[in-house]
């Protein structure tokens, strides 16, 4: 099986590497750029008292951006550059399918606290992507959950995000 074709000898298909890096290169470059046009504004240059506020940030920016570029040319111009397909469409199915729940429960924290939503997390990531039985699934979020709670808020009195909504109010925690 040769590296551009999947299981079954079909030729894979999707963005090349080389593309991926030059897209990721760019960003860096407009990373360093800016931390270079900021540090500038800051003072970067030598003062009496010595490094201007901008000083290292500048240098530390204009490092990133000459990195940056030698990417971009490699990823772009190099002779080694690397067109093989950087991923597809079941592998992206596959972070994705970690990815997005991850996404939608960093949101959900902001409304139910860390301990509800872990509790919901791991319930419906054990059941969807381990393929556990509901009730093994939901007995190991409380369970870990149970157990951070009493780590946490009793044992070394260091409180967790509990929510907007706090749902757990009634605990007296």
């Amino acid at each position: 099986m040769q590296d551009n074709e999947d299981s079954t000898g079909a030729p894979r298909t999707g963005v090349a590497t080389n593309i991926v890096d030059a897209a990721v290169a760019l960003v860096l470059l407009a990373v360093g750029i800016v931390v270079i046009v900021e540090s500038r504004r800051l003072g970067a240059g030598w003062t009496s008292d010595g490094p201007g506020s901008g000083y290292f940030p500048f240098w530390i920016g204009l490092i990133l951006s000459i990195s940056a570029a030698g990417i971009l040319y490699e990823a772009l111009l190099g002779k080694n550059r690397n067109t093989q397909v950087f991923v597809d469409a079941v592998q992206l199915r596959r972070v994705m399918s970690v990815l997005l729940p991850a996404t939608l429960y960093v949101a959900v924290v902001s409304l139910l606290g860390l301990y509800l939503a872990s509790a919901i997390y791991i319930a419906l990531f054990m059941i969807v992507l381990g393929k556990y039985s509901r009730i093994k699934s939901v007995i190991v979020a409380l369970a870990v959950n149970a157990t951070f709670f009493f780590m946490f808020e009793v044992w070394f009195k260091v409180p967790l995000f509990k929510g907007a909504l706090d749902p757990l109010r009634f605990l007296g925690y």
